[in-house]
């Protein structure tokens, strides 16, 4: 399914402006919205440095396992993975997990932060006054997981992270360029990276519709994605509306594309693989590539801040088989599985990497 875009040529210019019109977010400013952070800062690529701690691993070959250890499984699932699987007296299936994620991350995409907390804190006063103790436990974890999420998602912007996604895309060699986005959800990164690179194509694909018609499909049409003017280089915002974007609802194993993209992106898939499967997940990424293209991925970075996220927000998160893990572990398996790192290192509270196959 092709999603079209909805203005081209005067229109195009109309539709930005009354967008910034209603939105007032100037290239280098920033403001915060009720669900998400609108953010144009850094636009000269020289200021982004400062937002990507990168580790210069200049031999790959020397790199041991019993040197960087192995990642961390998350093992604290959330309560509606393991009713279904009382229910059911079996293992819930990959795909399903998958789904009931989505709709539970989404469910916190679409909140409004602050009226989500105040609404919290007064259920929370309310059964501490009324001294309903079988109450007070599960309003505080309520409470607690509104608080961590409008953190995270809306102050500090650590899962979209527009200016360390940015930091890590940059300077690669490519024009107009054709992007494949596996496991894509809202499709956030392929957006971002054709900003940066417009007037080519991403093609994103994730198995779930649900992605497609809600993750992707309510994505905030007013949200700027920093990028260039193609003619002049200057910075500009884009939106969604202007992007010649595609998506698929299909199984990654039955895509019907030979090695025709310049970039090949994963976004938080190479974690949900126990090791057996970890190099046909890293295959995926070799097999649609042009020569010379890229492979991008990040995942979750090992480290307080993720575990804490990931204890707190279980229920929300915790579906599927996760690790977290260091940019070194992630680095190894892709130089193990056939892949050159270009650069490798991490944006707020993710691992990223760059890498060419060899």
């Amino acid at each position: 399914m092709e999603v079209p875009s909805k203005a081209r040529g005067a229109d195009a210019e109309q539709s930005r402006a009354l967008l910034g019109a209603e939105h007032p977010v100037r290239v280098g400013e920033t403001r915060l919205g009720p669900q998400f952070r609108y953010d144009l800062r850094a636009p000269r690529l020289e200021e982004l440095d400062r937002f990507i701690v990168e580790r210069p691993i200049r031999d790959w070959s020397l790199v041991r396992w019993k040197d960087v250890g192995k990642p961390v499984r998350v093992e604290n699932y959330a309560s509606g993975k393991r009713l279904w699987e009382e229910k059911h007296g079996d293992t819930m299936p990959v795909k399903t997990s998958w789904e009931m994620f989505n709709r539970s991350f989404h469910s916190w995409f679409v909140k409004d932060g602050p009226a989500a907390q105040r609404a919290a804190m007064r259920r929370m006063l309310k059964s501490v006054a009324s001294l309903r103790a079988d109450e007070i436990a599960s309003v505080f974890q309520d409470l607690q997981q509104v608080t961590l999420w409008n953190l995270a998602h809306r102050v500090t912007d650590t899962i979209w992270d527009p200016r360390g996604k940015r930091a890590l895309f940059r300077g690669l060699d490519v024009k107009r360029p054709r992007i494949l986005f596996l496991g894509a959800a809202e499709g956030y990164e392929a957006m971002q990276l054709y900003a940066m690179y417009p007037g080519g194509e991403a093609v994103m694909v994730d198995y779930d519709a649900f992605c497609r018609d809600h993750r992707f499909g309510d994505f905030p049409e007013d949200y700027p994605f920093l990028g260039y003017h193609p003619a002049t280089g200057s910075a500009r915002p884009w939106y969604r509306s202007e992007m010649k974007l595609t998506y698929l609802v299909e199984d990654i194993r039955k895509l019907p594309f030979g090695p025709e993209f310049d970039i090949v992106l994963s976004v938080g898939l190479l974690e949900h693989f126990p090791d057996e499967y970890k190099p046909e997940c890293i295959d995926w990424h070799r097999k649609f590539l042009r020569p010379g293209g890229y492979a991008i991925l990040t995942t979750p970075r090992l480290g307080w801040r993720t575990k804490l996220f990931y204890h707190v927000m279980a229920d929300a998160m915790n579906y599927t088989y996760r690790e977290l893990m260091t940019v070194e572990q992630m680095g190894l398996y892709l130089y193990e599985n056939g892949f050159n790192i270009l650069r490798h290192g991490w944006i707020k509270t993710h691992n990223g990497i760059v890498a060419q196959p060899r």
